[in-house]
């Protein structure tokens, strides 16, 4: 009987499933690449034995096209597993301006609460009425929190 990994293994080989192939092939290339350059690239995709990476900021493509013509190199000396079956005959890259849309941010409303140290026994010698009125509401507020918490 055959185990999971090799049923797969074996889809895979099946024509209808190239498309399989690619993207694996195109996570080895990816992998490869240094980190900061991997972090940088939003997509690739393959078009006409091309394959295009799409990097999300200028720094990254430019890092890459200074690397372009030793992956290249070491595609044509030594394709990895994954990408023997597909033919690369260029590598290009661009940049995109347009955010990711599967990027979600979430933001957590703060619901941590601390008892109130403050006790509001503290002098006002401020001369500007207006601002004295202010701190003794600030003070009437403390000392309201301060006996509501025990």
């Amino acid at each position: 009987m055959k185990n999971a990994s090799q049923i797969i293994g074996i889809i895979h080989t099946y024509p209808q499933f190239s498309k399989l192939n690619k993207v694996k092939c195109i996570q080895k290339i990816q992998s490869l690449l240094v980190s900061p350059v991997q972090k940088m690239i939003n997509f690739a995709y393959f078009k006409d034995n091309t394959l295009y990476f799409v990097f999300n900021h200028p720094a990254g493509k430019q890092e890459f096209d200074n690397n372009i013509e030793h992956i290249k190199n070491a595609l044509n000396f030594a394709p990895p597993n994954e990408c023997k079956d597909i033919n690369i005959q260029d590598i290009r890259a661009f940049v995109t301006h347009t955010p990711r849309k599967n990027l979600k941010v979430e933001l957590k409303p703060a619901q941590e609460s601390y008892k109130e140290r403050a006790k509001g026994e503290f002098q006002i010698n401020i001369k500007d009425e207006k601002l004295n009125t202010l701190v003794k509401s600030i003070r009437d507020i403390i000392k309201n929190k301060n006996d509501t918490n025990k």
